[in-house]
């Protein structure tokens, strides 16, 4: 009877490894399960972010915008002024050429490019701001103004780029002042002289246009009797977020004040450009790489 006792127990006890076994494996197929999905899940969550991030900055956009001024010419009515800013080496296409299409489409009378086309922060590239700068002088007419990266780049380098601008017909405005039609002049800032005043490039009785690549130096061209700004290098404030607007810029730090847009101050205005590529901070998110389209009516 012992015997039988033990054999029976033995069956038992092997019933019960066995359930256990199988009670295991059950729960090992659902960990590798749960840690399958929870890879697929993490996966899919990185390639919805770069799809987004690489969509926030590919994705070109033109603003429009309509400016009137009481001091506008006749001279001026239904002219257009593409303006490109902070490019920083950026490619949109083969050669550029879904930004030079988009350009097209606005039919500009001249290209004003407000600095920055290169970029200092780690993929410096003179050859493709070259390139779509001779592409963008078989539009219309191209003006150029420095930015404070072409001053972060070497004396040769800086010497190469800009003989290579005027060389594809860009032509450089190194503060100085030219009439556009009667009665409307051109003045382009070299990042150098922001701080300057530059009332003597100004004539008072005609309508000024300046190009300054910094926007935060406002106060200087309203000083200076500037009527219409054209300024880039804030770069939309990199991050835009709903009510704060743009998270951050350069030398304004965080929250700034003059990030992208039309903005009025004393009698002067000025219109910011988000721009096109970046610098050190490498993405930009809900703020789409901006081409800026300004047609005047007198």
């Amino acid at each position: 009877m012992k015997a039988k006792y033990n054999k029976v127990k033995d069956t038992e006890n092997k019933e019960n490894l066995n359930e256990i076994k199988e009670n295991n494996e059950i729960t090992n197929k659902s960990k590798s399960k749960l840690i399958a999905l929870k890879i697929l899940i993490v996966i899919a969550v990185i390639a919805l972010l770069t799809v987004f991030v690489y969509y926030n900055n590919t994705h070109l956009v033109i603003t429009e915008y309509d400016y009137t001024n009481a001091k506008l010419p006749e001279s001026i009515d239904g002219y257009c002024i593409v303006q490109i800013s902070d490019l920083h080496n950026a490619k949109f296409g083969k050669d550029n050429e879904k930004l030079l299409e988009k350009i097209r489409i606005c039919s500009p009378d001249i290209i004003v490019i407000t600095g920055d086309m290169v970029d200092c922060s780690g993929h410096t590239n003179i050859p493709i701001a070259l390139s779509f700068a001779s592409a963008a002088t078989d539009i219309c007419p191209v003006y150029y103004i420095t930015g404070n990266h072409e001053y972060y780049l070497s004396e040769e380098q800086r010497n190469t780029f800009l003989s290579g601008l005027m060389a594809s017909g860009v032509i450089i405005l190194n503060s100085e002042s030219i009439e556009l039609v009667e009665g409307v002049r051109l003045i382009g800032l070299d990042d150098n002289d922001l701080f300057h005043d530059f009332s003597n490039l100004i004539a008072t009785e005609e309508f000024n246009i300046v190009l300054a690549h910094e926007p935060q130096r406002i106060k200087n061209y309203a000083s200076s009797n500037a009527d219409l700004v054209f300024s880039g290098h804030a770069h939309g404030g990199q991050i835009r977020l709903p009510i704060i607007g743009g998270l951050a810029a350069p030398d304004q730090g965080f929250n700034p004040e003059y990030s992208e847009g039309l903005i009025h101050y004393n009698n002067t205005d000025m219109i910011i450009s988000r721009g096109l590529g970046n610098s050190a901070f490498p993405f930009r998110i809900f703020n789409y790489p901006e081409i800026v389209c300004v047609r005047f009516t007198k």
